[in-house]
């Protein structure tokens, strides 16, 4: 997904305090454009934020589904099984009088097969903090991620980087771009040549409307030729986010968003249509560098988006915002309004659903801010 370069002028931030003068001018996103350099893609290959505590043990299985039990088992017997020492994973195919090493017996990646909600990032983070090789030898980030890193650092350069790691675990692989994931493909190809263990979770492909979620089969034949290298591992459920919790706070009067924006340190105070026109200046890639030390996001006359670029482009911004737990405050429509009925019908359904869900709960991650 690369952004257009739309023509028209940039409309100005919400600027001013409140009416009663009180609080600090507060950030705003649609003032940064940030530049990230590709050490720091590298170096930001771990769990985000949000799942920095993410464990096997912190990990609530629904009592209903026994699939979400049993993958902590098996995840915890993969990451147990990779090598974490010291020295290069790379075979070492020069050394004298060496022979070549025999292949791992088994497959070498694991593919988390459900839906949206059902914790497969927590127990994707779970197993990078479970297998014992230390963090700069252990990658985790989004497929786009993964392809901007390829974009900043060139093919070979990305395996040269990267083939030396014990572990490269993908959240959210796109399969909705042919080009891409033969391009990832390959590179994973490479990968497990150089010794890497893989896992991942995917999307749903264009046109797959059954469950909201990728059937496993699929995946599998769309990787091509690394499918025996992949184990699937099936976790049925419900969203979490929404087993026995409330529903999302109503969106507040403008007054209110722009009064706590101005009380709440760190918060930032935009416009919705102003902040969508930004995103499309702005490569998703530097989404998350465009919200380094915001601690909070007030939104003025959110709308529904106008289009599917404008809308995949949140969605990048709800991911991100989700791995740092920022709350978000708005006035407008509320959350599940944001998409059209054609939209969630359609091939990108699952993203707009999750955005929609993650959203949904940063809402109610703001509600005490309105109110203190």
């Amino acid at each position: 997904m690369s952004p257009s370069e739309p023509s028209s002028p940039q409309p100005a931030p919400i600027s001013g305090p409140p009416a009663d003068g009180s609080g600090a001018a507060p950030a705003a996103l649609t003032a940064r454009a940030p530049h990230v350099p590709a050490d720091r893609l590298v170096a930001e290959m771990v769990p985000p934020p949000r799942f920095q505590g993410a464990r096997f043990d912190t990990y609530l299985p629904d009592p209903n589904q026994a699939s979400q039990a049993e993958a902590v088992q098996v995840l915890s017997a993969f990451a147990a099984g990779i090598d974490g020492g010291d020295g290069p994973a790379k075979r070492r195919w020069f050394a004298k009088g060496s022979r070549k090493p025999a292949a791992p017996k088994g497959p070498r990646g694991v593919y988390l097969d459900g839906g949206y909600g059902v914790g497969k990032t927590h127990l994707l983070a779970s197993l990078w903090h479970a297998t014992p090789a230390p963090p700069e030898r252990k990658a985790f980030g989004t497929f786009v991620e993964l392809t901007n890193l390829v974009g900043a650092l060139g093919f070979q350069q990305t395996i040269r980087t990267l083939g030396d790691h014990r572990l490269l675990c993908i959240d959210e692989f796109e399969l909705d771009d042919p080009g891409d994931t033969v391009l990832v493909s390959t590179l994973l190809g490479k990968l497990v040549d150089s010794g890497v263990a893989l896992a991942a979770t995917s999307n749903t492909l264009p046109g797959k409307l059954g469950e909201g979620r990728f059937a496993a089969a699929d995946f599998l034949r769309e990787i091509q030729g690394l499918s025996a290298q992949f184990r699937p591992l099936r976790i049925d459920g419900e969203d979490y986010r929404h087993r026995g919790l409330p529903e999302a706070p109503a969106p507040y009067d403008t007054e209110t968003v722009i009064r706590t924006a101005h009380h709440t340190p760190g918060a930032s105070l935009d416009d919705f249509p102003a902040l969508l026109e930004h995103l499309s200046k702005v490569h998703p890639s530097r989404y998350g560098a465009m919200c380094d030390g915001i601690r909070a996001v007030c939104l003025t006359d959110v709308q529904a988006v106008p289009d599917q670029s404008t809308a995949l482009r949140l969605v990048v911004l709800a991911d991100r915002l989700y791995d740092r737990e920022i709350p978000v405050l708005t006035s407008g429509k509320a959350f599940d309004e944001l998409f059209s009925d054609e939209m969630l019908r359609g091939g990108y359904r699952k993203k707009y659903f999750r955005a929609i869900s993650r959203l949904t709960a940063l809402a109610r991650d703001a509600a005490p801010l309105a109110a203190g």
